[in-house]
């Protein structure tokens, strides 16, 4: 039986960002199985206590210069949002509605979001931002905004973002291969290592 990789995950995570771009390769090269998991990672932090590293000034410019070189490993673009840090309750309702309701899609949902937040660098706390770039790519905001109404969608991410928590996630990007937690995306050699 082939392993599985749970990528717990928030949009509004450089870091994260940077995985979603390398997992799907770990998960093929491996034979695995990858589960996207929409967490709230605001959500997270007060229930664990933790904060971004971007609230720390000399960590939060060291941490952009350490992704901005993890990118050019992966061979992957990445442009520091001059939004940052963006609340991503609203995006993230939407990504779980995408999921719940039209999975077929949702995998290029996820996809036009990163690439707005950490390619374009676009401002995604705007309604009409958010609206233009979904449109963009194929989504009808309305639609999309309709999904983030529903109490569903709502409490689904909420009680992914519980479990989250329960299984000791304090931020993301977070990865479980079986009940091993590997936390950021510079762990991705660990998980690599789990899946074979």
């Amino acid at each position: 039986m082939s392993k599985t990789v749970e990528f717990y995950f928030d949009l509004g995570s450089p870091a994260t960002y940077l995985a979603y771009t390398q997992l799907p390769k770990i998960c093929e090269q491996t034979d695995s199985q990858l589960i996207y998991v929409p967490i709230l990672l605001g959500g997270v932090f007060k229930a664990t206590g933790n904060a971004s590293p971007a609230t720390i000034p000399a960590k939060g410019k060291y941490m952009f210069q350490d992704l901005d070189r993890y990118a050019r490993r992966y061979g992957v673009p990445l442009k520091f949002n001059p939004h940052f840090p963006i609340n991503t309750l609203m995006l993230m309702r939407a990504v779980t509605g995408m999921q719940l309701r039209h999975p077929q899609r949702f995998l290029a949902f996820v996809d036009c979001l990163f690439k707005a937040l950490w390619v374009d660098g676009r401002s995604l706390d705007e309604p009409a931002t958010v609206a233009a770039v979904l449109t963009q790519s194929g989504f009808d905001p309305d639609e999309v905004l309709a999904l983030t109404a529903e109490e569903e969608i709502k409490a689904a991410l909420k009680v992914n973002t519980e479990k989250a928590v329960q299984r000791g996630v304090f931020g993301a990007p977070s990865m479980f291969v079986d009940d091993q937690l590997f936390f950021g995306q510079d762990r991705l050699d660990f998980v690599l290592e789990a899946l074979n």
